[in-house]
């Protein structure tokens, strides 16, 4: 098996410039660095990671922690995360914690103790215990999809080892309330008075905004706020063909559902089709997360489309900045949705549906955790 010398032989360098290269430690000529290059690929050598870990301290991995198995949202962000991590010479550890609180801090321990250097965790509804031990063992993290508020950081057990105002961390999300809003005020333009909303785990921050979203869309549209619209569907599919069939089974039920994320989406269907309902003849849906196959529904789907990939890649690209700079200022970097206009909101065919993109928000927090 080849060795670093070999490799240095090769290229007529010493030992150290390739270490250089490999490890990007000190600037390269680029002519040299070619020489190094070409000479581990005629070679066919592969650098000893486990190795080179124990000099650098970093072990060039990242873990993971989203309930990909359960949520097919995640399975796409799981993607981005993967080939953002590959193209930065990163591996990936990768964890399901079910979204269960209990659950999310024994995971998060276990890659820990596999030496990541750091972790991207999409959090439970009650993250403290997670919070607690990342703050205690200051593991770089970046939070992914649901953000994490001050009362979940003040509350968090620490040990002693930090005060209430701080250490925030770095987030990436999408935008919610103002796509949200954009559905609401959709269907409200077609003429609905009655907008109910299939709403997702309470305590998660994507189920804030998206509530928040609902309101703000009711007010902009001139319509009253009725709480028996909103009901909640615990973000899964089964939750929201309950919560669905309550709404149904109101006195004066609504005319138009706007659900909030895309499990929720085919428990809602599922109610309509039992209870004999056509949409959008009977009741316009909209949907907040577009399905790879919402195309293929009839009728087709309207739907805010979130940019699941690219949240992926930025979470790993926002985790490797802290980790090249521990002392940076935190950051909360939120991408912009698209709105997908289909047929299932009551419209028109339009082949292919038209995609309206959002605007990009992105603010950057201070040591405090304030929104500048």
């Amino acid at each position: 098996m080849p060795t670093m010398a070999d490799v240095a032989r090769s290229a007529g360098v010493s030992v150290a410039t390739v270490s250089h290269v490999l490890n990007g430690t000190r600037p390269v000529l680029p002519h040299t660095r070619q020489a190094v290059l070409d000479a581990i690929d005629a070679l066919g050598y592969t650098p000893n990671t486990l190795a080179r870990s124990l000099v650098t301290s970093r072990t060039r991995s990242i873990g993971l922690a989203v309930s990909a198995i359960s949520n097919p949202y995640f399975t796409e962000i799981l993607q981005g995360v993967e080939a953002a991590a590959l193209d930065a010479g990163y591996s990936l550890l990768i964890a399901d914690p079910h979204d269960d609180p209990e659950h999310e801090r024994k995971v998060v321990q276990l890659l820990h103790e596999r030496r990541v250097d750091g972790v991207i965790v999409a959090p439970s509804a009650r993250p403290r215990e997670l919070v607690g031990y990342l703050r205690r063992h200051s593991v770089p993290t970046v939070f992914l999809d649901r953000m994490i508020g001050a009362d979940v950081l003040e509350g968090a057990d620490v040990g002693g080892a930090a005060t209430p105002d701080g250490p925030w961390y770095d987030q990436v999300c999408a935008e919610s309330a103002g796509p949200t809003a954009r559905l609401v005020t959709h269907l409200a333009g077609l003429g609905h008075r009655r907008i109910g909303l299939v709403a997702g785990l309470p305590g998660l921050s994507t189920t804030g905004e998206r509530v928040s979203g609902y309101r703000d869309g009711l007010t902009a549209a001139g319509l009253a706020f009725d709480e028996r619209l909103l009901v909640s569907g615990n973000s899964e599919a089964a939750g929201a063909e309950q919560a669905t069939a309550a709404l149904l089974a109101l006195p004066d039920p609504p005319t138009a559902l706007v659900t909030a994320n895309n499990a929720m989406t085919i428990g809602a269907l599922r109610a309509l089709r039992r209870h004999g309902l056509s949409v959008p003849d009977d009741i316009a849906l909209c949907c907040f997360d577009d399905f790879t196959w919402a195309d293929l529904f009839s009728p087709r789907l309207t739907a805010v489309a979130q940019p699941s990939r690219e949240l992926g890649g930025e979470a790993v690209r926002v985790l490797l900045d802290r980790l090249d700079d521990p002392r940076r200022p935190v950051r909360t970097v939120r991408l912009p949705c698209t709105f997908v206009h289909r047929t299932s909101c009551g419209c028109p065919e339009e082949p292919g549906g038209t995609r309206e993109s959002g605007h990009t928000a992105s603010s950057t927090l201070s040591e405090k955790g304030t929104t500048s």
